[in-house]
């Protein structure tokens, strides 16, 4: 009897210690956080210093052409136009299995980055990784009905298909 006990018990503090950390885990990861921008990657990747380090921030809801693709450098050059050197605001949404930050990151004249560089046509909003953004949705519909920055090629490739067709190579 008193066996089943302790047994019960330790489940339940268990139990008590996951749901803990993992409200603390969730809680922490929704705070924003600043800093300058001090590298550009590619077109959806930078770094931004964060307590005296660089921190990979993964900018959440799009996908840019990777830089050997077509269309990669432009992206990571309107992304580097828009946003290197400046102060920005990371708002944060956990880590994707590369350990980067994934987030979204507000320039300091208010605009979202991630936002811009769909409306200018430099990536695709990610329907995997966010499947509801109307926002993103609707920007990336006005990009390509006005056919700008990459939807100006006839029939671009989407990164995912073309990460997918090198893994075959």
């Amino acid at each position: 009897m008193a066996k089943r006990f302790i047994f019960i018990c330790t489940r339940i503090l268990q139990r008590l210690t996951a749901c803990t950390l993992l409200v603390f885990s969730s809680y922490s990861l929704a705070f924003p956080f600043s800093g300058p921008v001090v590298s550009v990657l590619d077109g959806d990747t930078l770094e931004i210093l964060h307590d005296q380090h660089p921190e990979r921030i993964r900018l959440s809801g799009i996908d840019c052409p990777e830089k050997a693709q077509a269309f990669g450098q432009k992206a990571k050059h309107a992304a580097s136009a828009l946003a290197f050197g400046k102060g920005v605001t990371v708002q944060t949404h956990g880590h994707d299995k590369y350990r980067r930050t994934i987030g979204e990151v507000i320039l300091p004249n208010g605009m979202n980055l991630n936002q811009e560089l769909v409306k200018q046509g430099w990536c695709w909003w990610y329907r995997k990784y966010a499947p509801g953004d109307t926002i993103l949705e609707g920007l990336e519909r006005d990009a390509r009905e006005a056919g700008k920055g990459l939807w100006s090629a006839p029939q671009p490739v989407p990164p995912w298909e073309w990460r997918r067709l090198r893994r075959f190579r």
